[in-house]
């Protein structure tokens, strides 16, 4: 789709124009942290040795520093936060271009990260270090006059993350089952996740779950260990809807190794109640499974399952009433079960079968993310059951290297005890591996440029609106890997083995969209965020951000999704599917070619680098317009086809009318008139029906039995018993109680001031009495105790009578004494 840039008050499409030169992005006017922030020969030692003491602005490893909240758009350059709205330039209101900066004098590091929590109310920061939260401004913020904003923030951990032997951070994620969103799991790259509850304690974590063994419980064997074996490089949450995926933590270490710990939950979490539900059908049925087949296996998988029904069990009895299937789902406070003493253990590594391929010219390097995504059948994939266990393992590598997994055997929750066998490790299934030709494109310059892999960090995102695409942002670019072929070959292979599938596989689809790497420097600028908003007044789209704060930005193509396919009473020589465009038409919105989103030179040289990059570059559109030149030639023909369609259907259309014609006249009236013939008929069947069923009736049953008119009679009876004969007849029950109600009305305020007199005597008496002696105390005490039995024998009379009657009365007044 062509953007066409339009004036910047009216609406439009193209992000470019509203975020280009926009103050947000404006960095420090240091020129010597500008040249810091370039990857090169140079600059390598920098992005690959990492300096406890000193917090430094390179962009290496995980970065993240733009992230959107609805409308407003958050950006953190150094320890500066500062966030705009892009809801009103969109609407074309004429405003200037400006930003607000959040005053946070906790925060005295280089920001690498930013991670917004679901409720988007607090901000999580992350430096190489450290961990602090922020809580935002409420909306409407830009209204304000001053330019600063003072907001709250909270340093995290500062005992675990803000010291001189503190591990850097690997990743930080809010997880989205914490209760009021304040659950923050920080991973550092000893293997420590720890989770933190913001409106609880912000300062020590309330679970810490590790990936690396501790040393002291290893083998006391000599093992030549790699020291990347040992260092996490990121982390993900597990999805699933029935299953323990939800509570699992897949984490991916720097030589590649995936493990994985379930069960695990918030200390604080809100769970859906059906969750819980189908998570215990889920394990009734395993258990159910193997007391019908036992075996030597089976006895040790009981156990297991039997914690498994153990720790749900827990989490039952903590759903409070009216949450029982079928009742409607609602989120519910749930808390880890303390019945548990044994640890979840930590399995794997993973078994990648078959082995992932290696790239050509790669030295095989570090992991850097890891990333689970999950489809099910309410994807734009049908109604199809395969897809609704399909779950995906993405780990992506600093060469360039994508390895996607498929999760075929899926985590089940274990714990640590002495029947677990070590030698039992999950498996994943290699489906693919992906090349972003990074390999290839740093090794065309003279000399090759391949050392600066290792300041590589690719870093996936998915995109938030269409599931099946996921980005992945590094330090020479950014590229689109699109899964939805692969996905619907899945779906359309519901009845053949997944051996089928994996031996004729689909390929995921690769897109290049932004290119930071300059031939002619032999440096690249690496991006340092990737944003895709996902509000309903900002329009689909990616912005993607450099280290020399460039921004580039595409508006996207809504993915439509197809009909099922219908067996169709014409065929049409177009076929059953939709034509789909050639792909040298189809477009979503990227670019075909990647956009250069290096600075430009002040002096441009050419070289035999420049040179060969523009071969290849011309080679390149020669293959694209050839491509479009094959689909110009396709499309005529099937215009052609078309035609012929259109003439087809022309003539179709005129038999139709014809027929309508034809039925419209004589054929019509026969056809009116014998519908009225019927309707008569049918009518004299009805009357001939309701004869015949009254002389049924009277046969089978002429009179009522003396039982019956009895009952009758007696109802009868009570009737006339109850409401009376007449209007005015006193002797009804109705008529009594009515009666008894005005009596009981009219003889109320007597008895309520003969009360009073009589608590105002007893008191007067009791005064008067006070020097009384005993004797005359006593006969005083007996003679009241007879008047009070009597009230008291009168009041129970008269409720008696009212429940008798079903009379609703007031209750009587208090009796003094009693």
């Amino acid at each position: 789709m062509a953007l066409v840039p339009l004036d910047a008050s009216e609406y439009s499409d193209d992000w470019s124009s509203l975020l280009k030169a926009h103050p947000i992005f404006s960095s420090s006017t240091d020129t010597t942290q500008s040249q810091k922030l370039e990857l090169s020969t140079n600059s390598l030692p920098d992005f690959t040795q990492l300096e406890p003491s000193h917090d430094s602005p390179l962009p290496s490893r995980r970065r993240q520093v733009m992230v959107l909240k609805d409308a407003d758009l958050i950006v953190a350059i150094g320890t500066e936060i500062r966030v705009t709205s892009l809801a009103d330039p969109k609407r074309g209101r004429a405003t200037s271009k400006s930003y607000k900066v959040l005053h946070t004098p906790n925060i005295q590091f280089n920001i690498c990260q930013l991670s917004i929590n679901p409720t988007g109310k607090l901000l999580a920061v992350a430096g190489t270090f450290q961990v602090a939260v922020v809580v935002l401004p409420r909306s409407g913020f830009m209204r304000l006059v001053p330019s600063t904003i003072d907001c709250k923030s909270i340093q995290v951990g500062q005992y675990f993350h803000a010291s001189s032997a503190s591990a850097p951070i690997a990743k930080i994620e809010w997880h989205p089952w914490g209760d009021a969103g304040s659950t923050l799991m920080v991973m550092t790259e000893d293997g420590k996740l720890r989770e933190y509850d913001i409106s609880v304690d912000p300062e020590e974590p309330l679970q810490v779950v590790s990936f690396v063994p501790d040393r002291r419980r290893s083998s006391k064997t000599f093992n030549a260990v790699d020291a990347t074996e040992r260092e996490v490089a990121s982390f993900t949450l597990g999805k699933g809807k029935a299953d323990w995926g939800p509570l699992t933590i897949y984490a991916v270490m720097k030589n590649g190794d995936v493990y994985a710990v379930c069960p695990y939950m918030p200390k604080n979490a809100s769970i859906p109640s059906s969750y819980i539900h189908a998570l215990e059908c889920f394990v009734a049925a395993k258990q159910e499974y193997l007391s019908q087949s036992p075996s030597s296996e089976s006895q040790s998988l009981s156990t297991t399952y039997a914690y498994q029904h153990k720790y749900i069990s827990a989490l039952l009895k903590q759903l409070p009433p009216g949450t029982v299937f079928p009742a409607v789902s609602r989120p519910v406070l749930l808390h880890p079960p303390t019945t548990m003493k044994a640890t979840p253990l930590r399995q794997g590594p993973f078994l990648l079968q078959p082995a992932p391929l290696t790239l050509d010219g790669s030295e095989e390097g570090d992991a850097t993310d890891i990333l689970y995504l999950a489809f099910d059948k309410d994807d734009e994939f049908g109604d199809d059951g395969e897809t609704e266990r399909l779950g995906l393992v993405l780990v992506a590598f600093q060469d360039g290297k994508v390895d996607v997994c498929l999760d075929v055997d899926k985590v089940e929750a274990r714990w640590e005890s002495r029947q677990s066998s070590s030698t039992e490790l999950p498996m994943l299934a290699v489906y693919e591996t992906i090349d972003l030709g990074l390999i290839v494109t740093l090794s065309a310059t003279r000399p090759s440029s391949l050392e600066l892999v290792r300041g590589n960090s690719p870093v996936f995102l998915p995109d938030p609106i269409h599931g099946n695409t996921v980005y992945v942002y590094h330090a020479f670019g950014v590229h689109a890997i699109h899964l939805h072929r692969m996905l619907r070959a899945f779906s359309r292979r519901v009845e053949d083995a997944l051996l089928t599938v994996l031996r004729n596989p689909t390929s995921a689809e690769v897109q290049q969209i932004v290119s930071t790497f300059s031939v002619e420097r032999k440096a690249s600028n690496p991006v340092i965020a990737v944003a895709v908003p996902n509000d309903v007044y900002l329009n689909y789209s990616i912005f993607i951000l450099t280290s020399s704060m460039t921004v580039v930005s595409f508006s996207l193509n809504i993915p439509v999704t197809r009909a099922a396919e219908e067996p169709l009473a014409y065929t049409s020589l177009l076929g059953i599917k939709p034509w789909e465009p050639p792909t040298g038409l189809s477009s979503t919105g990227l670019p075909t070619t990647p956009r250069h989103a290096a600075p430009e030179p002040k002096d441009f040289r050419i070289t035999p680098d420049t040179l060969r990059f523009f071969s290849t570059k011309v080679d390149e559109i020669a293959a694209r317009a050839h491509n479009v030149e094959s689909a110009y030639r396709e499309t005529n023909a099937r215009v052609e086809l078309q035609h012929e369609e259109w003439q087809r259907q022309t003539d179709k259309l005129d038999e139709i009318r014809a027929l309508v014609a034809e039925l419209r006249g004589a054929r019509q009236d026969h056809t009116d008139a014998r519908a009225r013939a019927i309707r008569a008929g049918q009518q004299t069947l009805l009357a001939r029906l309701d004869r015949v069923l009254g002389e049924i009736m009277k046969r089978a049953n002429p009179t009522l039995s003396d039982q019956e008119t009895k009952w009758f009679d007696e109802l009868s009876r009570m009737r006339e018993q109850v409401l009376g004969v007449g209007r005015y007849d006193d002797a009804s029950l109705k008529a009594r109680v009515q009666t008894l109600k005005r009596e009981y009305e009219r003889l109320l305020p007597h008895l309520k001031a003969l009360s009073e007199k009589e608590r105002a005597r007893a008191k007067s008496m009791q005064e008067r009495n006070q020097g009384l002696g005993l004797s005359q105390a006593f006969q005083f005490g007996q003679q009241f105790n007879k008047e009070r039995t009597k009230l008291e024998k009168l009041q129970t009379d008269l409720l008696g009578l009212a429940s008798t009657l079903e009379l609703p009365l007031s209750r009587p007044p208090t009796l003094l004494g009693s």
